[in-house]
């Protein structure tokens, strides 16, 4: 199943890296910049969110929330926050539950691990409806930066 542009995004409550619950509608009336990743420590997930985390003051002065989601545990994931300075907050979707409902989950990733989230990038309005989607077969390949930066101003 995907997500398509113009449909209302489908809500979530996760645990953040520093084990609080986080939920879609905490971010109503804000736009949402979620970037589902493989896994935490990877190349190409730790490129993923360190652009976004350099450019965090941008998106922050557009009243933008971003969101980084993985299957990894929210303890990895704390780890991985604090070595990277992430400023955003982290959430762990270790039963995959959301990124399923996203369509964002590969059956089969690297080394034979199954259920791992697949990398993609969503931009949800003040409205939490979906108005960027973007699941990217190739964990190898990043996000289009520049359109994701493009619909949240």
């Amino acid at each position: 199943m995907s997500i398509t542009v113009g449909q209302a995004a489908p809500h979530f409550k996760l645990t953040s890296s520093d084990l609080k619950e986080v939920s879609l509608t905490d971010f109503k009336d804000k736009k949402v910049v979620i970037h589902f990743f493989p896994l935490a420590f990877t190349g190409v997930c730790t490129t993923q969110l360190c652009t976004m985390r350099d450019s965090f003051g941008y998106y922050d002065g557009l009243n933008a929330q971003i969101l980084g989601i993985s299957v990894d545990s929210p303890f990895t994931l704390a780890k991985f926050k604090e070595e990277n300075s992430y400023q955003f907050p982290l959430l762990s979707d270790f039963n995959k539950e959301v990124s399923a409902a996203y369509g964002a989950l590969y059956a089969e990733f690297a080394f034979g691990m199954k259920g791992v989230s697949q990398r993609a990038a969503f931009v949800i309005d003040e409205e939490q409806n979906v108005i960027y989607a973007e699941v990217l077969e190739n964990a190898g390949d990043l996000p289009n930066f520049e359109a994701i930066a493009e619909k949240v101003k």
